[in-house]
Order: structure tokens, then C-alpha cells, then sequence
């Protein structure tokens, strides 16, 4: 029996692997998934109300007037506003309810023949993803005020309304339509869209904010900066990849990344993947880098710490958790990381398209470069990495050396929060204090021995970092810089490394000795 019998909820799960979905994307669940009405269409047509869905939204609104103009026996008056058009077919009861209750019925759930496919791990159409759908049109609500339509009588209605709005949204996202808008950007809000997009201009730059970037994408960050450098490298077209599926395998990851961690949680997966593709751009690496190693480095980032608990190891052991006794002890959440991202792309079925030998040798070595970041490994990948390049055998041309470099570039980029500028570094330094303190409290309060750096009061900030970046990061990096001399992006990250260090050790001693006259605030001025 479990020491903490029902501490473990829903919440940390272990996807089956072998698991395949019985329904497709856009299946309207009125047909069986392979029925021969959908015909020799690739992707069933999504209908409802008897309308076709494939159409923009223009036509179906054609559409739908016809059906209106053919019920009532006569044109309709052109007088009308569109917003009052839709007012009244909800007055009348018409297609809109029809669609509203359709939308409504699949949203819960959609039944396969081996099981039930949920909305939070099916992507379906109205997944509640965060920041999936467009915020409410005010330029409907005006237009409809002035004409004194908008009375207390009508808020249902217009409820209604921009519910069917939203269908529509989620309807031609998952058939992966794209707007005239930058390609990756889809899912973001016209008020953003300029912002969000300038910054995924500088995403090669090392003082990227993906704080900033995370609020102007509405939390969706990880997906829309996948999608952007999936694009960026041409490895959509290179590997022939299915834009629903992508969008789906990709939401699905987001979504597991748990967002009540304070550090463990997509953000952090975001932040990862874009230092990934800065040290992908190092002119060593990238002259030698097949697509398949781009794609397996960027994928690896977004999905290497998917649905982490908040808690570590030697935790889930002492609490007998159901992941220790399946991994044995050994990498418990890197295993579940790649177990699960696998349980995902079989189920999202990103890979099915690929032959079998290739998708299956993608999946282990993805399984690889995520079972590098286990921290308990760091003295064996660095032991090896500094006998490479102390006998300058390094050959990126053998496919057993590139992956290698992405195990290493995949390693530092987990751990480059302390080379970012104090304002991010300071940040994520105060989230993965937070999460570490969490876990004491939980500890303290079954009885549990409190855990190294777990214990708030005897455990600071500052003494924290400095011990991390002396011991873990700081070793790592200057071997990275001996690799990649001569880089510019190793000279800035060493150069705020020391800095942050610098700053931490102030702190450090400022809990014990009275702090000098102006020593906190002066870290720009560090050698």
C-alpha cells in the first residue's frame, strides 16, 4: 500500500504506448469512422445541420441563408444587419440551435470501437486547449448595439452565436487550414498577431523572452514556436507531415505539461526548445546536422519533461509510486517523459505515414536524447564529452557522434536558465526553488524525510543556485564553449553565467554579513 493512499490523482497518468484510437480527426460521430460514406476522402468532410464544414465561413453563411430563403418561401430583406440576421434564425429556432447542439453533443466525449477518446487527450473539435479559440468578436456586439439589439433577451443568443463561431475556429484548424497570416500564428488573436510575430523574427536570439512571448500567444507557446521552427526548417514538407495530426499531437503535449507546476510545465518546455534551436544554429553542429537530427533535437525539447508531476525521484520511491516499480528506480520521469510522448504519437498518429522501421527508430531515439537529461547522468555525459574533445575525435559525419551532440545541446539546453539575463535567470531560479520547496512541504507533512533543497527554511534561493551553477551547469558549459569555439552565443551565455553567479554568491553571504554598500543592484558592473 501506497504511504500516500490517494495523493496521486488523475493527474499523473501513464499513457499506453500501444494504444491506438479507433476515430479520426473530424469523424462526425452520426458515422462510423471508416464508413462508406466518407468514400475515398482522405479526411472525412465535417458536416452538420446537413452543411458541409469544409467551406469558409463566408460560404456557409451562403449557405445558410439559401436553407433560410428556401424555408420561409422568399428572399430575405437586405436591410437587415448580419449580426440581427443571426439574432432571428435563433429566434426561429433554426440551423445555428441545430449546430450549437451538434457542437455541444461531441464535446464530451467521442466513442471509438476499443475505447473513449476524451477531450482532453483527442484533440477533438472543441478540446479545451488553452487559448485554442478566438476571444469574443466586439465587433459584433457593436454592431448589433447600435441597431438596440443587445438587450438582457438577446445574451443567450449571442452566446450562442459565438459559440458557432467557435466551432467553426475548431473546425478549420483540425482540417489544417491555413490563413494569409504568418502560417504558424494561427492560433493566436488578431490584436497579438503582429507582436507574437515580430518576436518569432529574433527566436535565434539568446535574450528571447518566452515569458513575453507565452502572454502574447495566450499560453500557447509551445505550440506556436514548434509549429514556427517546424516550418522554418522545412521539416513539415521534408517528412510529409499531416497539419491536423501535427496540431493535434502537438496540443496534446502541451496539455499534459502540468500547468500548476511552477516550474515543470510547458513554459519551461518552450524555453528548453528554443535554446535547442539556438545551439541547433551553432555553425559547428548545424553544418553537419541531417533533418531527422533537427527534428528529433526540436521534438525532444518540446516533449523531455511532458507530464512531470512536480516532484522528483528519489520522491516518487519513498511514496512506492506506481512509476518507480515500473522503471525500477532507474530515470522513473525520463522514462515516463518518452513513454508517454510515444503513447502520443501513436495516438495522434503524426508518424503512421512513415514505414514502420523509420517511425519506430524515431521513437527510441527520441527515447535517448530525453533519457540524457537525467540528472544522476550528468558526470557520465560529461566524462565522455570532455574525452571527446580532449582527443579531438569528435566526427559529426558518424550518426553515432551527431546524436551524441544532440544528447549534449539537449542537456544544456535543460539546464541554460543561469546563462540567460539575470531578469529571466532570476525568474526560473525563484520557479524551480518554488517547486523544490512544494515537495518539502508535502514531505513535512506526511512525515517524510524532507529532501535536499527541499527545506525552505534551511534551503535559500541564492545557496541553491550557486551550488547548481558551480557544480552542474558551469562544468557543462565550458566544456560546450570548448566545442563550439569560437561562438558568440558561448561568449554571451558564459559571460551572463558568471555574472548570475556572482550576483547568487552576494546573496549568499548577505544572509550571514551585512551586505557592502550598494552590492545587490550592481551586477552589470561584474567583470
Amino acid at each position: 500500500m501506497p504511504v500516500l493512499e490517494g495523493l496521486w490523482g488523475p493527474d499523473v497518468r501513464m499513457r499506453d504506448s500501444g494504444l491506438g484510437v479507433g476515430v479520426d480527426v473530424g469523424v462526425c460521430p452520426d458515422e462510423a469512422a471508416h464508413s462508406p460514406v466518407w468514400g475515398p476522402l482522405r479526411t472525412p468532410p465535417v458536416t452538420c445541420g446537413g452543411l458541409s464544414l469544409a467551406l469558409e465561413l463566408p460560404a456557409l453563411i451562403r449557405q445558410l441563408r439559401a436553407a433560410w430563403r428556401a424555408r420561409r418561401g422568399g428572399p430575405r430583406g437586405s436591410e437587415r444587419s448580419e449580426a440581427s440576421t443571426w439574432v432571428k434564425a435563433e429566434e426561429e429556432g433554426e440551423e445555428v440551435e441545430e449546430l450549437k447542439q451538434d457542437t455541444e453533443n461531441r464535446s464530451p466525449h467521442l466513442e471509438a470501437d476499443d475505447g473513449r477518446l476524451s477531450t482532453g487527450h483527442a484533440g477533438v473539435l472543441l478540446a479545451e486547449r488553452r487559448g485554442s479559440y478566438p476571444l469574443i468578436d466586439l465587433r459584433v456586439l457593436k454592431t448589433s448595439a447600435q441597431q438596440g439589439e443587445v438587450e438582457s433577451s438577446t445574451r443567450k443568443k449571442l452566446k450562442r452565436l459565438l459559440s458557432f463561431q467557435r466551432y467553426c475556429h475548431a473546425s478549420r484548424l483540425l482540417r489544417g487550414l491555413m490563413p494569409h497570416t504568418p502560417g504558424t500564428l494561427h492560433l493566436l488573436d488578431d490584436d497579438y498577431l503582429g507582436q507574437a510575430a515580430h518576436m518569432l523574427s529574433k527566436v535565434g536570439t539568446w535574450n528571447f523572452d518566452i515569458f513575453l512571448f507565452d502572454r502574447l500567444t495566450n499560453g500557447n507557446s509551445l505550440v506556436t514556436l514548434m509549429c514556427h521552427l517546424l516550418n522554418v526548417y522545412g521539416l513539415i514538407h521534408h517528412f510529409q507531415l499531416d497539419m491536423v495530426k501535427l496540431h493535434r499531437f502537438l496540443g496534446m503535449v502541451q496539455e499534459d505539461y502540468h500547468s500548476q507546476n511552477p516550474y515543470h510545465n510547458a513554459l519551461h518546455a518552450a524555453d528548453v526548445t528554443q535554446a535547442m534551436y539556438c545551439y541547433l544554429k551553432e555553425p559547428r553542429l548545424a553544418e553537419q546536422l541531417s533533418p531527422l537530427d533537427v527534428f528529433l533535437g526540436l521534438m525532444a525539447a518540446a516533449a523531455h519533461d511532458v507530464d512531470h508531476p512536480g516532484v522528483n525521484q528519489p520522491f516518487l520511491i519513498k511514496t512506492r509510486h506506481h512509476l518507480a516499480s515500473l522503471y525500477q528506480n532507474t530515470s522513473v520521469l525520463e522514462s515516463h517523459h518518452w513513454r508517454s510522448t510515444v503513447g502520443m504519437l501513436r495516438e495522434s498518429g503524426l508518424l503512421s505515414h512513415l514505414p514502420a522501421d523509420m517511425s519506430q527508430d524515431i521513437e527510441q531515439q527520441l527515447g535517448s536524447l530525453i533519457l540524457a537529461t537525467d540528472i544522476s547522468r550528468q558526470n557520465e555525459f560529461l566524462s565522455t564529452f570532455r574525452e571527446h574533445l580532449d582527443n579531438e575525435d569528435l566526427d559529426l559525419q558518424l550518426a553515432s557522434h551527431r546524436h551524441f551532440m544532440l544528447q549534449i545541446a539537449l542537456k544544456c539546453a535543460d539546464v541554460c536558465n543561469p546563462c540567460r539575463v539575470w531578469e529571466m535567470s532570476k525568474q526560473w531560479s525563484e520557479r524551480v526553488c518554488e517547486e523544490f520547496y512544494r515537495q518539502g512541504d508535502l514531505e513535512r507533512k506526511f512525515d517524510l524525510e524532507i529532501s535536499p533543497l527541499c527545506n525552505q527554511q534551511a534551503d535559500s534561493v541564492p545557496a541553491i543556485q550557486t551550488g547548481f551553477i558551480s557544480y552542474i551547469v558551469e562544468p557543462l558549459f565550458e566544456e560546450w564553449q570548448r566545442f563550439t569555439e569560437p561562438s558568440p552565443l558561448s561568449q554571451t551565455m558564459m559571460g551572463h553565467l558568471h555574472k548570475n553567479k556572482a550576483q547568487w554568491s552576494r546573496q549568499t553571504h548577505s544572509h550571514t554579513e551585512p551586505e557592502p554598500e550598494g552590492g545587490a543592484g550592481e551586477e552589470e558592473n561584474i567583470p
